[in-house]
């Protein structure tokens, strides 16, 4: 017969599931990412519901948009490139909205592989920062999937935008920088705004802040460290790519 005394101690071996942890991350993250700690590092099930959201807003683009739209509206809101399409011989124009047509379309299509490639190099630097930075004790593997799990919040900004196409929205004013109204950016006009000043208020979006503050509250958990040194590390890094981001497109935007 089994002991009772046993069975709190087995409970806890076992974990949450990965349903479990993926709705706690919007009830009570720090309990996703304690479980994560423990060494249940399982992150297949939110790249799924990731890539799910993602494909219902490529859905909503292509049948409500179209990638050929898409391709003309980047020209028409990216001054730059617009004054330089101007420039060449109709046949060139065409060529070269074909391809910005099939990158974009193609790099939405794979927009999975994009998220582990993207996850993957975030969490070596992130790993390195947390443990040789601030003293942590995290494995890359807790730390990648305290990043997955703490990228859910995105789903929100995909559903939003599938609904904002599926409602009406005027294909011709449609922007794949800022396809939902969760930045600041969305709500600025992208040809009338300096390219350095677009750049920033579309990073000042709420999904994203979101998803910076879990990375840095579950990262500080699997390392053992503050978290405030957490925070510091996530967003610190986040401001090192926002601002390079924004000198970027002042110079050549």
């Amino acid at each position: 017969m089994s002991d009772p005394a046993m069975q709190p101690a087995a409970d806890q071996a076992a974990g949450l599931t990965q349903w479990q942890r993926i709705t706690s991350i919007f009830s009570a993250p720090s309990r996703t990412f304690e479980d994560i700690k423990s060494g249940h590092r399982s992150w297949w099930m939110p790249l799924l519901v990731i890539s799910l959201f993602a494909y219902i807003l490529f859905a909503a683009i292509t049948y409500k948009v179209g990638w050929e739209q898409v391709a003309e509206n980047t020209v028409h809101q990216t001054p730059k490139t617009g004054e330089q399409l101007d420039q060449v011989s109709p046949e060139q124009r065409a060529t070269t909205l074909r391809i910005m047509q099939y990158s974009m379309e193609g790099s939405f299509a794979a927009s999975p592989l994009f998220v582990m490639a993207v996850l993957a190099l975030g969490s070596l630097g992130l790993w390195g920062t947390i443990n040789f930075g601030f003293g942590g004790r995290a494995t890359y593997g807790s730390v990648f999937a305290v990043w997955m799990y703490a990228g859910l919040p995105g789903i929100i900004k995909s559903f939003l935008g599938a609904v904002v196409l599926f409602a009406g929205a005027a294909p011709e004013s449609f922007n794949l920088a800022n396809f939902a109204p969760t930045s600041v950016g969305a709500f600025l006009p992208p040809a009338d705004t300096s390219p350095a000043l677009y750049k920033l208020a579309t990073a000042l979006d709420f999904t994203t802040i979101w998803t910076l503050v879990l990375l840095g509250m579950g990262t500080a958990i699997v390392a053992g460290v503050k978290r405030s040194s957490g925070y510091i590390a996530v967003f610190g890094w986040w401001a090192i790519i926002v601002l390079f981001g924004v000198g970027w497109a002042a110079i050549f935007g």
